[in-house]
């Protein structure tokens, strides 16, 4: 006759008593806040440089101009959302960088950046583009994505806590 075993070896997760608050697991992977944010909005960084950033009107003409066409600064704008991108897509990949170099750190750096170059054609109208009567709605959607970027970095360096 053998002595039954009193400690289980794999006991399975813990039931909670009854009446008892069961909290929620925040959900993971891609689909966390922090994540979320950031894929959306760098996608629609990288997007908005094939918007209008500005617009104007000739004799008998309307011209707008995309941001890819407003110099280096656009095409930076759209590198900088690719690279958002690819930094997400790794990610769920498995690929993970070094301790050292912290991803929200980098996507803080990098939403910061994109926002200063949005801001500086948001302020200073290039030469090339003239007659420019005002801003158009990409170069508004670019300035909220880049301002999405930082708050996606600020939400993952939140998580990471």
């Amino acid at each position: 006759m053998e002595t039954p075993d009193f400690f289980e070896l794999d006991p399975g997760p813990p039931t909670p008593a009854p009446g008892a608050y069961a909290r929620p697991e925040p959900a993971g992977g891609l689909w966390s806040a922090g994540d979320r944010v950031t894929w959306v909005s760098g996608l629609i960084l990288m997007l908005s440089s094939f918007m209008g950033w500005y617009s104007g009107s000739g004799v008998g003409v309307t011209l707008s101009v995309i941001g890819w066409h407003t110099g280096t600064l656009g095409k930076l704008v759209f590198f900088i959302g690719l690279v958002i991108i690819v930094l997400v897509v790794l990610r769920e990949l498995g690929f993970e960088l070094p301790p050292t170099v912290p991803e929200s750190l980098l996507l803080l750096a990098l939403g910061a950046l994109a926002l200063i170059f949005v801001l500086i054609r948001l302020i200073s109208i290039p030469d090339s583009v003239l007659p420019a009567d005002g801003r158009g709605i990409g170069l508004w959607i670019s300035l909220v994505a880049a301002v999405g970027v930082i708050v996606g970095g600020l939400l993952r360096a939140a998580e990471e806590l």
